[in-house]
């Protein structure tokens, strides 16, 4: 208790009771926080001291739990990122198609490794008109059939160039499916970040309204100035454009998911609950070789290379004849001769072989050897360049990653914790005439300022891990476990201490083959048992 400052400067006994409730930081909020147009308390009423002992207690003993108090509560309903994962899979009309296409190239293969239909042909030869009899002796019924075989394992290259071009579509399938996840995750990072926001501005209005009753109480003893009072009602009315501006921005980050998620714009987006992160991150050379392996788009060009060069192995036998094989049998009505002999029906077969004469190589076999030999070129370059973008992708991901990741230790570590005292202190100093109260007003409202751009840090790490597993074509985290629950079940604040030495699972990384869930040292991620995180296309 500090008495003799207060008894220095003369106080009324209602002053010397504001300045004693200013030197107990322990002191609890013992009535609901009255509105903002509400009149300030008397001055001589014991009440008086209940507000700044309020903002003290909240500013000072609640400083580590407001830095990363989590959005969710017990018991509410909440989105998790595993549910928005399997639904984005179930229902986006683009996976579906995707998914449709790929089973329509595989459709296609069977038939490339068949020779075309053979030929079925009857003809009436030499008939008389118009009695429709056939002439003696050359009329007769002929059967035929014409098979047209090709030659130089032709077959065999169509089917191998039709394989592949089929798996190719089924990779592409994948790669939307992940893209599509990424972009639903992004999405939800960005409602999560709003909802925190959120919440981070209606605790801030709540402790400028108490700084604004603390600053009409001190007017009404003359220790204030007017000026404080009508400035803490215009930061108010900011924190309410604020919140206005936020909900609007949820709203539409909500319609984008729903859109995602093939619902009605205005389906209902519950609270979103951010999922354990992994601890570590493993090295930039272990994800580049990972994604250059893994990532579907690369596998499908792989596959279009493939097909590329059957294709033009096929154009270049293109110009050896294919053989054609016939087979006629012939039956015609024998005359009956004077003599009475003669009569029945007389039946014959012929064997024909052909073969196609490319009298038009120059400008059909020869061009299309050059058709061919251009495509694989364009092939082989595609996948240069989707391999050099995906190298530039992951490399963006992992700065992301990392700047978000060390952002956010060095927030919760030094700069909030700094700017949480940089309150209690400006308070204390206003009491006692030192600082003006805009000091004050502008170090919570640094506080508010920086625990939201820690909410979009936290969002820009989750847009990061779901752009590298989009990259990677694996999942890197198991999305169905809650930051709030993991925080529950081991009693850690989320993101509270270092990283530990867990290791997330990255397809070709050497690490432990097991997802990764909750660590009780940090609150992130850790692994414990081989399985398959969900949500993975």
């Amino acid at each position: 208790m500090v008495v003799p400052a207060a008894v220095g400067r003369g106080l009324t006994p209602a002053g010397f009771a504001l300045g004693v409730a200013l030197s107990l930081p322990g002191a609890a909020l013992t009535q609901p926080a009255a509105p903002p147009s509400a009149a300030p308390p008397s001055a001589a009423s014991p009440s008086a001291a209940s507000p700044p002992a309020a903002v003290l207690a909240r500013a000072s003993a609640g400083a580590a739990a407001a830095i990363s108090a989590p959005a969710v509560r017990a018991g509410e309903d909440v989105l998790r990122l595993s549910d928005v994962y399997a639904e984005v899979l179930a229902r986006n009309p683009r996976v579906v198609a995707a998914r449709a296409l790929a089973r329509a190239a595989g459709a296609r293969v069977a038939s490339t490794r068949r020779p075309p239909d053979p030929q079925l042909q009857l003809g009436f030869m030499n008939y008389t008109l118009p009695a429709l009899r056939p002439m003696d002796p050359l009329g007769m019924t002929q059967l035929q059939v014409m098979q047209m075989v090709p030659v130089a394992g032709k077959l065999g290259l169509a089917g191998t160039s039709a394989g592949a071009r089929a798996e190719a579509e089924a990779a592409r399938a994948t790669d939307v499916a992940w893209e599509l996840r990424a972009r639903a995750a992004a999405a939800f990072y960005e409602v999560a970040s709003y909802d925190r926001s959120i919440a981070i501005a209606a605790e801030t209005r709540r402790l400028l309204e108490d700084l604004a009753r603390i600053a009409a109480t001190m007017y009404r003893v003359g220790e204030g100035r007017q000026a404080d009072v009508l400035r803490a009602q215009v930061e108010i009315a900011r924190m309410d454009e604020e919140l206005v501006r936020m909900r609007a921005m949820r709203t539409a980050a909500a319609g984008r998911l729903n859109a995602l998620l093939d619902r009605a714009a205005d389906a209902p987006v519950p609270t979103a609950a951010l999922p354990a992160f992994p601890d570590a991150t493993p090295p930039l050379a272990a994800l580049q070789a990972a994604a250059q392996d893994g990532r579907p788009m690369l596998r499908a060009g792989r596959d279009e290379v493939r097909a590329a060069q059957a294709a033009e192995t096929l154009a270049r036998r293109e110009l050896w004849p294919d053989l054609q094989v016939g087979v006629q049998l012939g039956q015609r009505p024998m005359p009956v001769t004077a003599d009475g002999m003669g009569g029945g029906t007389e039946r014959m077969g012929s064997l024909m072989l052909g073969a196609s004469v490319p009298i038009f190589a120059r400008s059909r076999q020869l061009q299309m050897r050059e058709e061919a030999a251009a495509m694989r070129q364009m092939a082989g370059a595609d996948l240069a360049a989707m391999r050099a973008d995906t190298r530039a992708r992951v490399t963006e991901a992992y700065a992301d990653l990392t700047r978000a990741r060390n952002l956010q230790a060095l927030y919760r570590t030094t700069v909030l914790p700094q700017a949480e005292v940089s309150v209690t202190s400006s308070l204390a100093a206003y009491r006692v005439g030192s600082v003006p109260f805009m000091t004050l007003v502008d170090s919570r409202m640094t506080v508010n300022r920086y625990r939201q751009e820690l909410s979009t840090l936290e969002a820009e790490e989750g847009r990061a891990w779901a752009e590298l597993e989009m990259l990677l074509g694996a999942p890197l985290f198991d999305p169905g476990i809650a930051r709030e629950t993991a925080a529950r079940e081991t009693g850690v604040i989320p993101g509270a201490a270092s990283p530990s030495d867990a290791t997330p699972r990255v397809t070709g990384v050497s690490a432990p083959a097991a997802p990764i869930h909750s660590s009780p040292t940090s609150g992130r991620a850790r692994r414990v048992a081989p399985a398959r995180p969900g949500g993975a296309p």
